[in-house]
């Protein structure tokens, strides 16, 4: 008999949290719902807004698409800005849920991811600007190269294009805060990698070219007079 009371006190007692947590649940769940419908409209309207812009076409213009296109990566400017902003609202309706039930940990962590965010999309404008940065200077090298007649404008526009690249990666990862220590080593290793590999190549074979240069500048300039 008294483990029969016990019993029945458990039960009880389970019954009776469950009925004065229940407000709380129910309330959760709606918030919850609530910020998937805002968000799954809002991922909506953004894509459509991207479409009546006509960003696609200004990301094709610029090469974007092409150049995420050679790493396999196939961009949607639209499909991508509706995806952040509907996991943002998602997580941010999730912090909400958690916070009514009273679970302080998991909305902690929840608060961190959603803080982390504007990170993420800093370091993805970071990249995009910096692919057309790239785009930009290697049409520009390549044209003044070919307008010189040298026979090297490819291989110059390249590692223009490569080294902002490059460059626009490293600041990427640290604006994600990963390892931002080494990528900082890295990037002044790349520098002075780069400037030796350039005085070496212009001490050892362009010393005729400079002398050219500086000969036909010479020339122009007493022309003038």
């Amino acid at each position: 008999m008294p483990t029969i009371d016990i019993l029945q006190g458990s039960v009880l007692e389970l019954w009776a949290s469950i009925i004065l947590a229940l407000p709380n649940i129910l309330g959760a769940l709606i918030i919850f719902v609530l910020g998937l419908i805002v968000a799954v409209v809002l991922s909506r309207v953004v894509i459509k807004v991207i479409h009546l812009l006509h960003i696609d076409d200004l990301a094709m213009k610029f090469e974007l698409k092409q150049t995420f296109d050679r790493v396999g990566i196939r961009l949607n400017v639209g499909e991508f800005l509706g995806w952040i902003i509907k996991w943002f609202f998602i997580i941010v309706a999730l912090v909400a849920a958690t916070d009514i039930l009273g679970w302080d940990q998991v909305t902690d962590y929840l608060k961190q991811v959603v803080l982390y965010i504007p990170n993420v999309i800093i370091s993805v404008i970071i990249l995009l600007a910096g692919i057309l940065l790239a785009n930009f200077v290697r049409n520009i090298v390549k044209s003044a190269v070919e307008a010189a007649k040298l026979t090297s404008a490819d291989f110059l526009s390249g590692i223009a294009k490569w080294s902002i690249l490059i460059f626009s990666f490293m600041a990427a990862l640290v604006q994600l805060q990963i390892a931002p220590d080494l990528i900082r080593v890295l990037f002044t290793g790349l520098v002075a990698m780069l400037a030796l590999a350039g005085g070496l190549a212009f001490g050892l074979g362009g010393r005729e070219h400079a002398a050219r240069f500086l000969n036909r500048l010479r020339n122009d300039i007493s022309s003038d007079r």
